[in-house]
């Protein structure tokens, strides 16, 4: 009898015996399934926190409050309470110069850039302006003429080199002592000229490319002063002095002021019609200041006016479209002018052109509406 053969059972593919055996182990394939999606999940995890920037593991801190800022630096001239570019802008040096105003010298030149304007009568009733300049310059200024003692004394609290022609003989004595930075045309010729439009001697000028040059090599390149307290100005809502006249002499120099309430300036006009400068137009200071003064006749090189600057008397300043009644002041020659209020209280002055009119006592009047 033959021995039976048996062929031997195919193998099952691999599949089908993994999914047999996790038929016939349940119990253990859903445990292998947890440990296996474990693995998975904590493998992934891994991957991500690699992937991660290392952070530091110090606790941080609550934020500091952001620091403000400081405000920044506003610098503001001391002639005029404008503002500047830089702290050096304020010490930029003074020039007075003596402007005639005849009516054959007008309209002038320069007047309307000038920062603080002083008024007052030089000879015969005609009216002469001392005219400070500091951070405009026109490029020209004229008629120039002399100097009188009371301008000097006007002028010596501002440290200001004084351009002139010549002068009285007493306001020589004191502009060539030593203490003044006198630039004057007798010894600086090549600084002025004569205009050939205007007879002599209505026809000198000059400008601040030769002013500042001559300055320059006297060493006049700084002035240190303290003038009038500023602040910003504002229209007055009901304004009370709208129109201002100011008598100092005669019909030919008595001045007039027209408050414009849009620029909030005084509109000026003299013997009737508009005060112009040459060049730049309609003259219209931010402040007007009336003082009276006491003038008499002085025999010099000849009879003089001469003013009393030095002391206290009666002022009124314009400005905002209101008059303010108040006091003015001078200690000195070399003190400031000062205007006080009646607790004795400077009063302050807005911002921009100051237009100061010496107005004799008995003979001159201001008024107002």
């Amino acid at each position: 009898m033959k021995p039976t053969y048996y062929a031997p059972e195919p193998h099952k593919k691999t599949p089908a015996r993994i999914i047999q055996w996790l038929r016939t182990h349940r119990t253990r394939s859903i445990v292998l399934a947890g440990v296996v999606s474990i693995i998975l999940v904590g493998g992934v995890a891994a991957f991500m926190m690699s992937q991660q920037p290392a952070q530091s593991d110090t606790t941080p801190s609550a934020p500091s409050p952001s620091k403000k800022s400081a405000p920044p630096v506003v610098y503001y001239s001391p002639l005029t309470g404008e503002k500047v570019e830089s702290e050096q802008a304020t010490k930029q040096a003074v020039t007075a110069i003596m402007i005639e105003n005849s009516p054959d010298a007008r309209p002038q030149s320069g007047l309307k850039s000038a920062g603080v304007v002083y008024e007052a009568v030089a000879e015969g009733g005609i009216t002469r302006f001392l005219a400070l300049y500091q951070q405009q310059k026109p490029t020209l200024i004229g008629p120039v003429r002399s100097v009188r003692l009371y301008y000097v004394d006007w002028l010596a609290p501002y440290q200001a080199s004084v351009a002139h022609v010549g002068g009285s003989q007493y306001a020589l004595q004191e502009v060539r002592n030593g203490s003044y930075r006198d630039i004057d045309q007798f010894f600086n010729g090549s600084s002025y000229w004569r205009a050939s439009d205007r007879y002599p001697p209505h026809n000198v000028y000059t400008n601040f490319e030769r002013l500042d040059a001559l300055n320059a090599t006297k060493g006049y390149t700084t002035s240190n002063f303290t003038s009038f307290p500023r602040v910003d100005g504002k229209p007055a809502a009901s304004p009370t002095a709208n129109s201002v006249t100011i008598n100092i002499s005669g019909p030919l120099y008595n001045t007039a002021y027209t408050y414009d309430a849009t620029s909030n300036t005084y509109l000026r006009s003299v013997a009737g019609g508009p005060s112009n400068d040459r060049e730049l137009g309609r003259i219209a200071p931010s402040v007007v200041v009336a003082m009276k003064v006491d003038m008499s006749l002085v025999f010099e090189d000849g009879y003089r006016e001469s003013i009393t600057t030095s002391g206290t008397g009666s002022a009124v300043v314009f400005q905002n479209g209101i008059a303010t009644e108040c006091t003015w002041r001078k200690k000195s020659r070399s003190s400031p002018l000062e205007l006080l209020d009646a607790s004795g209280q400077a009063v302050p002055l807005i911002r921009g052109q100051t237009w100061i009119a010496a107005v004799p006592n008995g003979t001159g009047g201001v008024s107002w509406q």
